[in-house]
């Protein structure tokens, strides 16, 4: 105001010198009505209330009808619809967002779980033979179309040497408890105490409560793909030809 002032009396136009200050000229002559500076009273005014403002009976109503079991899991914008749609309307979308935040219930409605923090992703580095081992179920055609045979194998990253495979007829997470169980056997595990992990993605055979069970019991640490990265387990190609007589892995 005082730059104002200075302005006007140095000839400048009251308007000119309130658009370069940023504000009205009204704001100015209401700023200086009493003859001097007053403060801003727009936060202490008093302001009438709307005549459709809710009572407390009809913000209760709203209360208990978004905590109705049909509408607990729905947002204001399905509940107003359905109620519409119902020939009832009770408040707008707006008001019940105002009334649930001020009842402190404006947060997560429905059966999904909040946002959480995911931690980064675990990795793994094979130093040595028989430190980070990695295995898959393969599907391989059956002597009749439609049917299938399903090859177990297990291989060691670093080396990249095949430690255990065995072809079932199913696929289930016992037969892969044996599968590990005959590897840690082959390769003279059993006795060491340097740690092994075993790579996998995220099948039923693989977390299987009979496998998970039997990795514990031989000290191994179980590892599994990201959600949906179908590149984290390492690629298992390999040349099998099985004979479809004798179930017998001829190369």
């Amino acid at each position: 105001m005082t730059l104002v002032q200075d302005a006007q009396r140095d000839g400048a136009r009251l308007a000119k010198a309130c658009q370069v200050m940023g504000i009205n000229v009204r704001t100015y002559y209401r700023w200086v009505a009493e003859g001097e500076v007053t403060a801003d009273r727009r936060p202490d005014a008093d302001r009438p209330e709307p005549a459709n403002k809710l009572s407390p009976e009809e913000r209760e109503a709203v209360v208990a009808l978004c905590n109705a079991p049909e509408y607990r899991s729905r947002p204001p914008a399905f509940i107003v619809a359905d109620q519409a749609d119902k020939g009832r309307y009770l408040a707008s979308e707006s008001t019940m967002y105002r009334v649930l935040h001020e009842y402190d219930q404006q947060h997560h409605r429905g059966r999904q779980q909040a946002p959480q923090r995911k931690r980064p992703p675990t990795t793994h580095q094979a130093t040595a033979p028989n430190w980070l081992w990695c295995w898959d179920i393969s599907w391989l055609p059956g002597p009749a179309r439609g049917t299938w045979w399903y090859l177990y194998l297990i291989m060691d990253v670093y080396s990249r040497k095949i430690v255990g495979h065995e072809v079932y007829e199913t696929e289930t997470g016992e037969l892969a408890a044996e599968l590990i169980q005959k590897a840690c056997w082959r390769e003279h595990l059993t006795d060491r105490h340097k740690p092994l992990i075993l790579h996998s993605d995220n099948g039923s055979p693989m977390k299987a409560a009979t496998f998970l069970e039997k990795l514990y019991d031989l000290g191994i640490t179980p590892s599994y793909s990201r959600p949906r990265v179908s590149n984290d387990c390492q690629s298992l190609y390999v040349g099998f030809i099985i004979d479809p007589e004798d179930l017998v892995l001829v190369a």
